[in-house]
């Protein structure tokens, strides 16, 4: 069998302390589609991406040595959702109208421009748009 198939999907999985206003913020926020979910979690669909949404916790049977928590310093990054967009200045307006609070207006390199912002739990999203 290879890997991956046709078939195979991705899903991030981001950690978060208060489920209930994750779910809100990524359905309100960025227009997720809640799926469903389970005990500590919610499945959303964003975009042509699975998210899954959970709360912190300590080890399992298939994973003794690891723990879940949201990000402790968020200023501090290991992972990041990067939206490439047609226009960062317009998509940076409509989320900002949403109640999105920037680190700083869309910033214009010779390559790109773009704009990052964080969730409620402080994981750091960009938005992105490539110059041609």
């Amino acid at each position: 069998m290879a890997f991956p198939q046709a078939e195979t999907s991705v899903t991030t999985l981001l950690v978060v302390s208060d489920l209930e206003r994750s779910t809100t913020w990524y359905r309100d926020v960025l227009g997720a589609t809640v799926v469903g979910g389970y005990e500590g979690s919610a499945v959303l669909r964003l975009l042509d991406t699975w998210l899954l949404l959970v709360v912190g916790g300590g080890p399992t049977a298939d994973k003794p040595t690891v723990t879940f928590a949201p990000p402790a310093d968020p200023a501090r990054v290991a992972t990041e959702v990067i939206f490439g967009v047609a226009d960062c200045r317009s998509a940076y307006a409509a989320l900002e109208k949403r109640g999105v609070a920037f680190l700083t207006p869309p910033v214009e390199y010779d390559w790109v421009i773009r704009a990052f912002f964080r969730d409620p739990d402080g994981h750091l999203f960009e938005i992105s748009q490539r110059k041609r």
